[in-house]
């Protein structure tokens, strides 16, 4: 069965979840855990991008993700391959460390955002990890410990989950506790790890049912998780994405091209463009174009910071600024 494209865009919420190939362990010890969290921290802190839950176990990592500046795939692709790196050379291993694939789920918001939550920070619970809720709360690896005031981490929203829960951070947290502690009972929710409204309808049997006597209208995609009209709405939003990079690629527009429109809309000969320099009109002129090459046409970060001689975390605010020059400007790469 070939694979479905991902769904990405800024501002959505996606369940990643990141498995260790074959299911074994990707963890070894605290060292290779706290390196993943000290580099899952730097990337969400330096894309603008929120995260509202996470947990480490053994051989898996679930993380709740509203995308930022940063694509999601281009963040987990330097999370994953920068870890894989470290953890084979620490252990002196070679070969794949992950899955082919981290499961990402869109999430709509107003209705999981709470589940989701507390379904990822029980999983040390669920997994044995921890022997109960108290043990929880000092669990370093999950955001749960965050969340109820025992330590602090920064690129963690724990005050955007706590409001949901009160407006007084004290009582936010009692009632947060008390509603972690209600899902114990619950379980494992497959239904929370895709196509969550179909399953939770009693599969696609019952859905087809419901359409044949007109009682409801669906729309159902594993790879979200939401009500039908929000899955519509997304799959809508990706269609239009997939669509028009595929029209400005049909008609031959590549990086090269992108660069000879920037330096008609700028000013600027292409030489300028390309070399290194801080002046405003050149930062300007390079920054549209990196943000039409991302945004656009898909190109990876990487391959751009070595075109133009610059960090990773460069490209990323020169997408934010970018996109902030093309708004100013109201210019398009092609309309």
């Amino acid at each position: 069965m070939p694979r479905t494209a991902r769904l990405d865009a800024a501002g959505i919420l996606h369940h990643v979840i990141i498995r260790g190939i074959e299911r074994r362990s990707i963890f070894r010890g605290a060292a290779d855990k706290d390196w993943f969290v000290q580099r899952l921290g730097a990337l969400v802190l330096g894309s603008n991008t929120g995260c509202y839950a996470w947990a480490l176990m053994t051989n898996h990592v679930h993380v709740l993700l509203r995308t930022g500046d940063m694509s999601l795939a281009t963040l987990m692709r330097r999370l994953l391959t920068g870890y894989a790196g470290y953890f084979n050379r620490r252990h002196g291993r070679h070969g794949q460390l992950f899955q082919n694939r981290y499961k990402s789920i869109i999430c709509q918001e107003d209705i999981y955002l709470k589940e989701l939550v507390r379904y990822i920070h029980l999983n040390p619970l669920r997994a044995g990890l921890v022997a109960t809720l108290e043990e929880l709360k000092s669990y370093e690896y999950s955001g749960h410990s965050a969340l109820m005031g025992e330590r602090s981490c920064s690129w963690q929203q724990t005050g955007n989950v706590l409001e949901l829960f009160g407006r007084k951070e004290q009582r936010a947290r009692q009632q947060y506790s008390q509603y972690v502690a209600a899902g114990i009972a619950q379980g494992r929710r497959p239904e929370l790890v895709g196509g969550g409204l179909i399953r939770s309808m009693g599969g696609w049997e019952a859905v087809k049912k419901l359409r044949q006597k007109g009682q409801e209208r669906v729309k159902g995609d594993v790879r979200i998780l939401g009500e039908g009209e929000f899955v519509e709405q997304v799959l809508a939003r990706a269609e239009e994405k997939f669509s028009r990079r595929h029209e400005l690629k049909r008609r031959g527009y590549d990086i090269d091209k992108v660069e000879q429109k920037v330096c008609k809309v700028c000013g600027i000969a292409l030489d300028e463009l390309r070399n290194r320099g801080r002046e405003k009109q050149r930062v300007e002129a390079r920054s549209l174009a990196i943000y039409w090459a991302v945004r656009e046409l898909g190109i990876d970060g990487m391959s751009l910071a070595r075109r133009y001689h610059l960090t990773q975390s460069a490209i990323v605010h020169a997408v934010r600024r970018g996109e902030k020059i093309a708004k100013e400007m109201n210019c398009q790469l092609s309309k």
